[in-house]
């Protein structure tokens, strides 16, 4: 019930703020702790919870913006102490009074102006939105990296173990040997060499594996302290449940967050070039004034002690036109070094789709071979232990092929963790949408 509800609320959160991410990619492998870390990860990443308070500012920022279109109505309360002359004079003043003005200023967007600006500060929260994206599948794909890596070092420790023990047993066989004056001192030298070679790699994986246990607690939202008790499936199950394709339509290409982060950038670089271009134009101004004062002889909030004036009229900066010159070639430089940034961007995404493909392709046949490496071991190995039943061979020979056998399987290990994470690399080229 808790996967499910998880999945729910993150669904209305991506409804909410536009961000079609395919999760359903994650539930094709055949493990349902995977599927759960997904899930519970979006929950808790603080990192994911970042980017989607950056993205409530950029939403403010237009509604900041958009104010700016709107008049301004401000009040304010006054204490007047005036110094009036002595003696039979016409100044009718108070000299301790009170003024309350009430103030409007507005400028009529004539020339569109701050329209642009509020049009500017769209694009840059569309582009926001493609960032938020961009780190939600970065996210998902360390994710995913990460935990295959744990169920590849759990299968490499326990064949390691299986490699340990069995030198451990062989180094019994040829103590013996020793013992009877069969092998010589180097001989046996160079077996207590291997056992304690064997044991400095089981050591390194664990490490590994520990410090893969401690990325993965820090990306889930965990703290490292309880990465014992992460559960998960194995490595022999693990595997993905469709077919991934051998051609991908460039649309999807086009789709990706990057790209469209660096377009909608482009969109308000170009908006704020016509806004520099605007700036140069003279602008309209309105000023209204009204305010009640103690100082005539009439009474507070009476006609009599009031008083008011409008202005309007253009304004034009007289010397301003460097800077305003300098600001629109700030805002066209910026503009063309984002399309260089767009033309690089969409030669990376080629490149990352097209490598992810043939990084699959070439691991897919590489696998394909290693597995038939264990085929033939595991033959060999079966008619050793035949060989050993009927006592043709010696039972040093026999773990020869065990630790022959099992070193075959984690090299088989290793090219199917390569493939899988093959996958997801070609799911972050493509955006998301595999």
């Amino acid at each position: 019930m808790k996967k499910i509800f998880l999945i729910f609320c993150f669904q209305l959160f991506l409804n909410a703020n536009a961000i079609p991410i395919n999760t359903d990619f994650f539930k094709c492998f055949n493990d349902s702790y995977f599927e759960e870390y997904i899930f519970e990860a979006l929950e808790n990443n603080h990192d994911l919870k970042q980017t989607n308070y950056k993205i409530e500012q950029f939403r403010y920022e237009i509604s900041k913006q958009f104010a700016k279109q709107l008049p301004e109505l401000s009040v304010g309360s006054n204490y007047l102490g005036a110094s009036v002359p002595s003696g039979d004079t016409n100044v009718l003043i108070k000299k301790n009074s009170y003024i309350l003005p009430f103030k409007a200023i507005f400028e009529p967007d004539f020339f569109l102006k701050n329209r642009d600006k509020t049009k500017s500060k769209k694009k840059l929260y569309k582009a926001s939105l493609a960032n938020q994206k961009r780190t939600y599948i970065s996210l998902l794909t360390d994710i995913s990296n990460t935990y295959i890596n744990i169920l590849l070092f759990d299968y490499l420790i326990n064949k390691q173990k299986e490699i340990v023990k069995d030198k451990e047993e062989n180094k019994d066989f040829n103590k013996n040997k020793f013992n009877f004056g069969v092998i010589s001192f180097i001989d046996l030298n160079d077996i207590f060499s291997e056992l304690e070679s064997q044991k400095i790699i089981l050591e390194n994986l664990i490490k590994q594996q520990k410090t893969n246990l401690y990325n993965f607690a820090l990306l889930i939202g965990r703290s490292a302290y309880n990465c014992e008790n992460i559960k998960r499936g194995n490595l022999k199950d693990f595997e993905y449940q469709k077919t991934i394709p051998n051609k991908i339509e460039q649309s999807l290409i086009y789709s990706r967050p990057d790209l469209i982060e660096i377009e909608n950038q482009l969109k308000s670089a170009k908006i704020d070039i016509s806004v520099a271009r605007k700036e140069f134009l003279p602008s309209f101004n309105i000023f209204g004034f009204f305010a009640f004062d103690t100082a005539g002889g009439g009474n507070f909030f009476n006609w009599n002690s009031s008083f008011a004036y409008l202005l309007a009229g253009l304004s034009q900066d007289i010397f301003k036109g460097g800077a305003k010159i300098a600001n629109l070639k700030i805002q066209k430089a910026k503009y063309n070094e984002l399309f260089e940034k767009y033309l690089q961007a969409d030669l990376n995404a080629i490149k990352e789709v097209v490598n992810a493909l043939n990084l699959i392709k070439q691991d897919t046949i590489a696998q394909e071979y290693s597995k038939k490496q264990v085929d033939f071991e595991k033959q060999n190995f079966i008619a050793s232990k035949r060989k050993l039943n009927s006592g043709t061979i010696s039972k040093i020979d026999y773990l020869k092929n065990k630790n022959s056998l099992n070193q075959k399987e984690q090299l088989f290990a290793n090219t199917k963790a390569r493939r899988l994470n093959d996958y997801f690399a070609l799911y972050k080229a493509l955006g998301g949408q595999l």
